[in-house]
């Protein structure tokens, strides 16, 4: 089993004093199981980082801090936006096509988040069976696009990814899909 760590960037126009890395490690531990790591490195006393709370399925929380990757089949137009609190809330879309479409997700195994705090180092570890997902499934070859969204204690908003093909954010362009998962392989190629 093994992992690859990718670095997020944040989009030209929302440049950020706060945080000073965002690291994500994407593997799949199995055919149907996406494990993600989020590491966000910064000052944390300024940020606003959702409280802990139990885990539940919750919408819009990309209005706050939120770590969210979009995940594609090869070759489709259509796509998974899955977000993911440091509240350990979580949230799952499906859309048909570019930001068309959009459907919320009940997968028969929720995702497992957990969070943790430590200095000036924040820690998002996701687990999300595939197995709901039928284009997703079976070691599938995918296309990801890692993000995320990061609030500060004025409120403003930050905007961070492996790729910003457009002027303004945009994490639904596919564009920004671009950390591969090969069929049936357990590290991505970025």
């Amino acid at each position: 089993m093994t992992s690859s760590a990718v670095a997020l960037t944040s989009h030209p126009t929302t440049p950020s004093e706060t945080v000073r890395r965002i690291d994500v490690k994407v593997r799949r531990t199995g055919l149907d199981v996406l494990e993600l790591e989020y590491v966000l490195v910064g000052d944390l006393a300024r940020l606003l980082i959702p409280a802990e709370s139990m885990p539940r399925r919750a919408d819009k929380l990309w209005q706050h801090t939120c770590f969210e990757a979009f995940v594609a089949a090869m070759e489709t137009t259509g796509y998974h936006e899955l977000n993911f609190s440091p509240s350990t809330e979580w949230a799952i879309y499906r859309f048909t096509a570019y930001r068309e479409g959009m459907t919320p997700v009940a997968p028969a195994l929720a995702p497992r988040v957990s969070l943790q705090r430590g200095g000036d180092r924040l820690t998002l570890a996701v687990q999300i069976q595939l197995e709901s997902f039928p284009e997703l499934r079976g070691g599938a070859r995918l296309r990801l696009g890692l993000s995320a969204v990061i609030e500060d204690a004025q409120h403003g908003l930050t905007y961070w990814a492996l790729a910003h093909p457009l002027s303004k954010p945009d994490f639904h362009h596919l564009r920004g899909f671009v950390c591969e998962l090969p069929a049936g392989s357990r590290s991505p190629d970025v």
